[in-house]
């Protein structure tokens, strides 16, 4: 079986029980995934008051967090390509859930670095490899808007642990713990995921065809009578090393995805993690900055809903464009303004829209890179933004206190721009295509699909 025609088989499939249970599995790890990514920006300004941090402290603590998630995608992205997706999963979700609990225990600014950094490592490993996973095995026409489901439904862990944290902080000088007590939760999903077979295109690109060709049938057998596999006559992609992500054709995809990771990660935590405390430090009470942060993260499964429409209809790259635009507006008209209905108007438009953004870049970024690269390429470009975040609330807390508040919310909405610019000048058009069409294909924006012709493959080529 070639690489083709595996590609064939997974693309004639209907989205049916797999699907959907790929779907939940991994949607459930998001959950916590995105609760926990939050808890320490809702607890921050309790920290602030009980234990007597600094804004200093909070960027310290913020930017330890994203050297582990650094850590955590570059390394679990090497880690899923060489012992597989499933593992990966299984791993980096334990490894997550269990150090999430070592922040309730933290009671001064290094342990709590430490916890955070250990519990970043976990968390970007799992979502890079979830994402590689579902863009593997889903069939070519709904990669997005399966990644939207997944993101909707994943993305209700910030509400839930938002308005969480708006209950309990306020009870006492210690409630602020079983805030993060909500990542450890992450742990129900392991017997989800436990269940997933390994994808088929790992299994086919380390030489394991037979159980590549096993998983395939099994999914076959869940269906009816399928269409004949269409394939694209195509040569087997030649094997490359992880310094092909570093030059070439392949080098180009790397920076340009790079610079979008980088700053969008950027204006995204400058906006999600810093407006809390800065209402707190702009006079609003501490109920009332928690109060119109909760309120804006109901905006987050709209927006995931809102890239299932588009996502699979207008491809990724335009909408990545647009999306990233209206995100840039929308956060400096937050910063203009001091009235409470418009804080939580716009501040839920920015929320809709980042996370908009954030299943369409999701699906976009692993099916720019090949098989046996994709995981390492997806964690490299994703742990370069977490990275780059390490400075990020330095530059905050340095804008903020050289020039006040509203320049805050120009300089994320200039990340934002700089994003659209990126993608829209050199990032090249996908969507409807199998993967390995996309990661062959040349390095143009507007490139048409110039595969060859398809044929429909013999009983012999099947059993290859």
């Amino acid at each position: 079986m070639t690489s083709a025609q595996l590609a064939a088989r997974l693309d004639r499939l209907p989205v049916g029980r797999f699907h959907r249970r790929v779907l939940y599995a991994l949607a459930v790890a998001f959950v916590f995934e995105f609760g926990d990514l939050n808890t320490f920006a809702y607890a921050a300004p309790a920290l602030e008051k009980h234990l007597h941090l600094t804004v200093g402290d909070v960027a310290f603590v913020t930017s330890a967090s994203f050297l582990g998630m650094f850590l955590g995608a570059v390394a679990g992205g090497r880690f899923a390509d060489r012992v597989g997706r499933r593992w990966a999963l299984l791993i980096s979700v334990t490894t997550f859930s269990v150090c999430s609990l070592l922040n309730a225990l933290a009671s001064t600014v290094p342990t709590l670095a430490a916890a955070r950094l250990l519990t970043g490592v976990g968390l970007s490993a799992m979502t890079v490899a979830a994402t590689t996973y579902l863009s593997e095995t889903m069939p070519a026409a709904h990669r997005g808007r399966m990644q939207a489901g997944v993101m909707a439904i994943g993305l209700l862990g910030i509400p839930v642990m938002s308005f969480t944290a708006r209950g309990v902080i306020p009870l006492g000088t210690g409630t602020w713990r079983l805030v993060f007590v909500f990542g450890a939760l992450g742990l129900v999903a392991l017997p989800l995921i436990v269940r997933l077979p390994e994808s088929p295109r790992w299994l086919l690109r380390h030489g394991r065809a037979e159980q590549a060709d096993a998983v395939v049938a099994r999914l076959e057998r869940q269906y009816g009578p399928l269409p004949e596999p269409v394939v694209r006559e195509a040569p087997e992609p030649a094997r490359v090393s992880y310094r092909a992500l570093l030059s070439g054709r392949l080098g180009r995809r790397t920076l340009m995805l790079a610079v979008a990771w980088v700053f969008q990660t950027l204006g995204f935590y400058g906006f999600v993690s810093w407006v809390p405390t800065l209402l707190a430090e702009h006079g609003f009470s501490l109920v009332h900055s928690l109060t119109f942060s909760a309120l804006t993260t109901l905006g987050a499964v709209p927006g995931a809903l809102l890239a299932w429409v588009v996502s699979d209809r207008f491809g990724r790259k335009l909408p990545i464009v647009v999306v990233a635009a209206g995100v840039a507006v929308c956060g400096v008209l937050y910063g203009l303004t001091f009235n409470a209905v418009a804080i939580v108007a716009f501040g839920f438009c920015v929320n809709a829209l980042i996370q908009t953004f954030a299943a369409l870049l999701y699906a976009y970024t692993p099916e720019l890179f090949p098989t046996e690269l994709r995981n390492s390429g997806n964690g490299l470009v994703y742990g370069l933004g977490r990275l780059s975040n390490i400075a990020g609330p330095l530059i905050v807390a340095a804008v903020f206190g050289a020039f006040g508040y509203r320049p805050v919310f120009v300089y994320i909405g200039a990340c934002w721009l700089v994003v659209a610019v990126t993608v829209g000048v050199f990032g090249p058009r996908t969507g409807m295509r199998n993967l390995e069409n996309l990661t062959e294909a040349p390095d143009t924006a507007d490139v048409a699909d110039t595969a060859a012709p398809a044929r429909r493959p013999s009983g012999a080529d099947l059993t290859r």
